[in-house]
């Protein structure tokens, strides 16, 4: 049984992915990383003897702190950090316990470099539509939640991406693109190793709506819909992600916990 301050696999299983997600903190040290070069979804590397400098960064924040079996390192840094009023927690069984669960993993190689304060940074074409909504609101809640996202003119996507360290998406002739019958959050998913059965349900909605392939899910007319009237709501991209982010939320807890349940007028009660 999990201690006041720890949080459990399961526990934490079911908030990654979703606006509930603690902040999570990797402060396993290199030789235990390299073993295991794979991350929980949405987390970041921090050595564990500077975790206090996280302190003004977490507050107001739930926090997770995991190293590979979580002990002393992560019990430790968990209570530099509640020392500082972080609400910080260990996750019950570390990395180990974790991957021993055959949760979904996040594979680090594929990760871009950061900016100075620690931020991935994606560039991709103005006026979003789908792919160009659905892999920042993947990135944001299962690779970087703090990522910093440039949307510029077509023609500068790349020429942005070199100047200011960024990664171009959603472009010809880069690495996170369509790729064959597949679109970008397809490609996301791949390279970062993300694959659950909710992830691959959204991603054949979204592939539908992206490609214009509405026979693929019965969903994916709607999420055309959806996604031309948001586009047409917002002038600014940054506000249009930031509502988008809200309908790729949901159909995420669609995908995950509602697939069975539908929706049926009069009820039976009212018919009565």
């Amino acid at each position: 049984m999990a201690s006041p301050i720890q949080i459990t696999v399961k526990q934490l299983s079911r908030l990654i992915g979703t606006p509930a997600a603690p902040a999570l903190i990797d402060v396993r040290i290199d030789e235990d990383f390299n073993d295991d070069p794979q991350l929980i979804p949405g987390a970041f590397r921090h050595p564990f003897k500077d975790v206090s400098s996280l302190s003004n960064r977490l507050q107001g924040q739930r926090a997770v702190v995991y190293c590979q079996k979580g002990l002393k390192l992560s019990e430790g840094a968990a209570a530099v950090l509640r020392s500082t009023g972080v609400h910080a927690e260990v996750l019950e069984g570390g990395q180990f316990g974790w991957r021993d669960a055959s949760q979904m993993m996040l594979e680090s190689a594929s990760l871009p470099g950061t900016n100075e304060n620690g931020q991935t940074v994606w560039v991709t074409r103005l006026r979003p539509k789908i792919d160009r909504i659905a892999c920042p609101w993947l990135i944001r809640r299962f690779v970087d939640p703090r990522a910093q996202f440039l949307f510029v003119a077509a023609s500068e996507v790349e020429a942005v991406a070199e100047k200011f360290g960024g990664t171009a998406f959603d472009i010809e002739n880069v690495f996170f693109s369509h790729r064959d019958e597949l679109c970008t959050f397809d490609t996301m998913l791949a390279e970062f190793g993300l694959s659950n059965d909710a992830l691959q349900r959204v991603a054949t909605v979204v592939r539908g709506a992206d490609t214009n392939k509405l026979e693929l899910s019965s969903q994916s007319a709607g999420l055309l819909a959806v996604s031309l009237g948001l586009s047409r709501m917002y002038a600014d991209d940054l506000e249009q992600l930031d509502a988008g982010m809200l309908i790729y939320d949901a159909l995420y807890r669609w995908a995950r916990d509602a697939t069975d349940e539908g929706h049926d007028w009069p009820s039976p009660t009212l018919q009565n």
